[in-house]
């Protein structure tokens, strides 16, 4: 269990990091309109999209049944991490999963609350952003699947010996 309370509080930071840069960009800063931005620093402008879709703006909900539908299938994957965390030990894998959660449940919220996921990050540099414009939310997401990748592809319990080796 002690393994575990990695992964819940992973998730819990990032929900309460997400919803509260979100808040205080949307709000305080004044960046919540379409074509908002600020600059903050040369490479890094604080830019407010409306995201009706999903990663790299896949899937864009035209409707509200395509709205609800997100909302739908991220929670059903978010439930799905839940349950992976409840069985896996691995305390490296239980943080991959817990961003993964906390980031899920943070645009969930958005979506639910405002029909959209705000981003508002955008790095960029001589005017070409080689990435989209993304929240914390959706960086937490990121990293947790890489790091589950990470470990899926290239780290290997040392028990996990192919047989014919082990009987050699």
């Amino acid at each position: 269990m002690r393994n575990r309370s990695i992964a819940i509080v992973l998730a819990v930071v990032v929900l309460v990091l997400d919803q509260l840069v979100k808040h205080v960009v949307t709000g305080p800063m004044g960046i919540d309109y379409p074509g908002a931005e600020r600059e903050l620093l040369p490479v890094f402008t604080l830019r407010f999209v409306q995201n009706f879709g999903v990663s790299l703006g896949l899937l864009q909900a035209g409707s509200e049944t395509a709205r609800w539908a997100l909302v739908a299938l991220t929670a059903a994957i978010a439930t799905g991490v839940a349950f992976w965390i409840r069985r896996e030990t691995d305390r490296v894998e239980l943080a991959g999963l817990g961003l993964v959660l906390g980031g899920a449940i943070g645009n969930i919220i958005d979506r639910v609350r405002l029909g959209y996921v705000v981003d508002y990050a955008d790095f960029h540099i001589f005017g070409y952003s080689p990435f989209l414009v993304f929240n914390i939310a959706d960086a937490a997401i990121t990293i947790g699947v890489l790091v589950l990748l990470a470990r899926a592809l290239f780290a290997r319990d040392k028990t996990d010996v192919p047989v014919e080796k082990a009987n050699a």
